[in-house]
Formats: structure tokens, C-alpha cells, sequence
């Protein structure tokens, strides 16, 4: 199995009760079953994996790998501080049905989280995990990065099968591209910086847009794979508002309420977060009604 094409970060739905809502898990689901993306993520950070318990985890990969058919691949967050619970959680995964495991690097003890410690740590992961592993670099969420060197000794293992890069340096994403082997998958993170690290040698994304506007990232996708780079620069450009408006504007509260206006209803964010206010509910309706009103 590749890990190329267009993946989606799923947010998780919850109730008015701040629980886990399966009954509204299996409904959207249905719906992105149904859509050309290449495969899922779920637990991911969109998917408010840090505030959700082992058990809930559970229940929530279960009912994802009964819904996604077996040649749709489905990648399960699994980062935690310990490399031990990490492992615990990649194992978990893999008997629930997951085909790779999206690690995050851990960062608490941020100054001691060296290029050694991420080398001690995912070599154990990817040593005791029975399904491939993929990287996750998310600086501005961990407090730290992944650099090119350690990413490209990594690379060299050979249950380590990709990375997620989140942050939207073109210099270190062409990094990770140059110096790691063939068949090393970087995926970009950030659907505002989509074209440009798919021009930069990236082989596709993971993007919290893809689970909102999955035909146009598709199509995006495919245009730059032709060689339409002024058709995907052009859609790039035009995706750009409401990528920005659910990720760093108004994050996971503005992606769910965004997911309510397409008629997909993942509930409310968990507490502590807070839902979109109506003011943002007003903006992000507008990006998307102006977007409709570009492709009709």
C-alpha cells in the first residue's frame, strides 16, 4: 500500500454532552466514503486527539475500519509523550485495522527533545509497530521540529514510510524530499501551501481542507500530477480563504462548524475548546458560499 494522493485528518464528533457521538461518526463517515479522497486519518489533531481517552480511541478506529473499505487506506494517530504508550498505541491500532500509524513527535520536555531523543524514540516505534510508520512534524503545535537530518537517517528504516509535515517551510519540506530515498512519502500538512509543496517533490497532503472541499483538493492534486500547473496554481489560489479560515484563523472549532455548513454534522469541539462564535460561523459561510460561486 502507497501513501501518495489526498488524505483526510476526520474530525471527531461529539455530543451535546461532551462525549464521543458514534451514531454521528458512522454518518459522516458514510459521507467521505463516498468522496474520490485517497484515504483517512483519524486521531490526527483535527481529529482532537489530545483530549480524548484509550478507551474512546477505541471505539472511534473501530467504527472507522468498519465503514472505510480495506483498499481505502486508514492511518491512526498514535503519538504520545512516552515512546512506550506510543507503542502501546501503534499496537492497538494495528489490531484495530489501521494500515499505518501517524506518530507526532513528542515535545513536553521540549529542550531535551533532540535529534538523538527523536532517533531513540521513533527507531522503538517503528521497531515494534506492525503496520508502517509515518512521521508527524507539527512545530507550531509541539514547540518542536524534525529537522532534515534526523527525518533522512529515519528514512533509512525500513518500517518508517513517510512524514506529515505541517509547517509551511518550502525549504525544509524540499529538504525532506531530496534527502530521503525513493518511495519515501512526504505528504504536506497545510492545504494553504498545498501546490507549492506538491511543486517542491511532496507526493500529496494531509489537509483538514480535504475533509471539507475533498473534490477540489483531489482535483488540485491531479492538475499538478498533469503538469497543469496554471489551472493548479489558479485553484490553489482560490482554495487559499477557506483553508486559511479553518486552520490558523479559527482552527477546529471553525472546521467543524464548516463541516456543519456542507451539511456534515460532527457536533461541537470538546471542552476546553469552544464552538465557532457567530460572527466566524458568518465568515467561514461566506468563503464557502464565495468558492461555490467561482466553480459554478
Amino acid at each position: 500500500m502507497t501513501f501518495d494522493g489526498v488524505f483526510a485528518p476526520l474530525p471527531t464528533p461529539f455530543d451535546d454532552r461532551d462525549g464521543v457521538d458514534l451514531a454521528r461518526w458512522r454518518t459522516a463517515l458514510t459521507h467521505w466514503v463516498a468522496t474520490p479522497l485517497t484515504g483517512f486519518v483519524v486521531l490526527g489533531s483535527n481529529g482532537e486527539a489530545g483530549l480524548i481517552d484509550d478507551d474512546e480511541a477505541e471505539a472511534i478506529v473501530g467504527e472507522a475500519r468498519a465503514c472505510i473499505p480495506r483498499h481505502r487506506p486508514l492511518i491512526v494517530g498514535v503519538g504520545r509523550e512516552s515512546t512506550v504508550a506510543t507503542i502501546r498505541n501503534a499496537r492497538r491500532a494495528a489490531v484495530l485495522g489501521a494500515d499505518a500509524v501517524l506518530v507526532r513527535t513528542p515535545g513536553l520536555f521540549k529542550s531535551q527533545m533532540t535529534g538523538d531523543a527523536f532517533l531513540r524514540h521513533y527507531r522503538a516505534v517503528a521497531d515494534a509497530s506492525p503496520v508502517p510508520v509515518l512521521l508527524y512534524n507539527f512545530a507550531a503545535f509541539t514547540g518542536v521540529n524534525l529537522s532534515p537530518a534526523t527525518v533522512a537517517t529515519l528514512a533509512t528504516h525500513p518500517n518508517i514510510v513517510g512524514i506529515k509535515e505541517s509547517g509551511s517551510d518550502l525549504a525544509q519540506i524540499s529538504d525532506f524530499v531530496t534527502m530521503t530515498p525513493s518511495g519515501f512519502s512526504v505528504l504536506a500538512g497545510s492545504a494553504s501551501t498545498f501546490f507549492a509543496a506538491l511543486s517542491a517533490g511532496a507526493v500529496g497532503g494531509i489537509l483538514a481542507l480535504a475533509g471539507l472541499l475533498p473534490d477540489a483538493c483531489v482535483e488540485l492534486y491531479a492538475m499538478t500530477q498533469a503538469g497543469r500547473v496554471a489551472d493548479a496554481r489558479d485553484l490553489q489560489r482560490r482554495l487559499l480563504p477557506v483553508a486559511r479560515l479553518i486552520s490558523t484563523t479559527y482552527g477546529v472549532p471553525g472546521l467543524k462548524a464548516a463541516c456543519r455548513e456542507i451539511g456534515v454534522d460532527v457536533g461541537l469541539p470538546r471542552q476546553p475548546l469552544a464552538p465557532a462564535t457567530a460572527d466566524a460561523i458568518a465568515v467561514i459561510r461566506d468563503a464557502l458560499n464565495s468558492f461555490r460561486e467561482v466553480n459554478a
